[in-house]
């Protein structure tokens, strides 16, 4: 029978693995609230026209006489905030499930309150994306909020997992400047794919691997990459000329080809081991599935449920490096000795 510091572990990896999926699910809630344009479906926060419930057009006209309800986009909208809230409740189970257990070595507390101020930032952002009227930067933020969010929920449940087998080793590998560059592009990356839908430049390249029928198009990076610029009235459908989105499309798609390379020779370098080699194979078919979804949505002119995919891909990849981290820290030390014995004894064999 299993006592009670046993069973609250359990619950605490069921809910850490409910976690990461309920916010890979708000992450796609959200693109889907920013693709069909109802990011202002509620021109407040956190009701949307003062209520909890989206309220009818006479209500709205009292509250907002500026801004006519649109009942759909404001669904659309309340539907992201009300799955985003849920997550935050369980956050809140999470920390106190862990606060009787909070001292034991090992358990990993200041990852727990690591994941609270990230929601609690999250939720911030998710406010300053209304009452700015999606502004780029905040956009931008929000989306790696929720990112981080998901990567921490992830780690935190495999940390549960880990200690409720009695494993409270520290990891077994300190971090290698190649997993530091993969994981630091990575993010770079994601970030410049917020900055692309936040700034509507998904299709400003026509065609691949060319874009405008050009390799290197004309482009205006200083404003397509200015972080300075004032507060607009309204950023619904971008404010940028076309030469800046262009800089801003072009970019991503270096950056994926820079990601790209690392991962290839990250797989290269940690093929051979056996408990890495599984999830770097996956992150690779994952990396390839997400380059194909990208010129898809150019090819075909971003329809909603290609973009939508295309977002879980981002989701995917950064689950899929994050896991392949993991093991290579916690599992793969003794292994990757036990190989380069062997190598060095085939070289001695071979040539002694």
């Amino acid at each position: 029978m299993l006592n009670f510091e046993e069973r609250r572990l359990r619950w605490l990896r069921g809910i850490t693995l409910a976690g990461t999926l309920l916010t890979a699910m708000v992450i796609l809630v959200g693109a889907w609230t920013r693709l069909v344009d109802a990011g202002l479906g509620c021109p407040d926060w956190p009701g949307c026209y003062g209520k909890l419930l989206v309220p009818d057009s006479e209500q709205a006209a009292l509250r907002h006489p500026d801004v006519p309800l649109e009942p759909f986009k404001a669904w659309v909208e309340m539907a992201h905030r009300y799955v985003a809230s849920f997550l935050g409740l369980l956050v809140i189970s999470v920390l106190s499930l862990g606060w009787p257990i909070r001292k034991w070595a090992g358990y990993p507390w200041r990852l727990s309150m690591a994941l609270l101020v990230i929601i609690l930032l999250q939720g911030a952002f998710g406010a300053f994306t209304v009452t700015l009227k999606l502004w780029p930067q905040v956009v931008t933020l929000h989306l790696l909020g929720g990112l981080s969010v998901l990567t921490l929920f992830f780690w935190l449940h495999l940390r549960i997992r880990r200690f409720l087998r009695g494993d409270d080793l520290p990891p077994l590998r300190k971090n290698s400047l190649l997993w530091l560059l993969v994981g630091g592009v990575l993010v770079l990356q994601l970030a410049l794919g917020g900055w692309v839908t936040s700034n509507y430049a998904g299709i400003a390249c026509q065609g691949f691997p060319t874009c405008n029928t050009q390799w290197w198009p004309s482009m205006d990076i200083s404003e397509g990459f200015h972080l300075t610029q004032t507060v607009g009235p309204n950023y619904l459908h971008g404010q940028l000329h076309a030469d800046a989105r262009t800089a801003i499309h072009m970019i991503h798609r270096l950056g994926a080809l820079l990601l790209g390379i690392l991962l290839a020779i990250l797989w290269w370098r940690y093929r051979q081991l056996s408990a890495v080699s599984t999830a770097l194979n996956i992150a690779v078919v994952v990396y390839c599935l997400q380059v194909g979804l990208g010129i898809a949505n150019v090819l075909l002119w971003l329809p909603l449920w290609l973009a939508l995919l295309h977002t879980a891909g981002a989701v995917s990849l950064m689950l899929s490096i994050g896991w392949a981290w993991w093991c290579w820290r916690y599992k793969s030390a003794g292994e990757s000795t036990m190989i380069g014995s062997l190598n060095a004894r085939g070289i001695a064999s071979r040539y002694g």
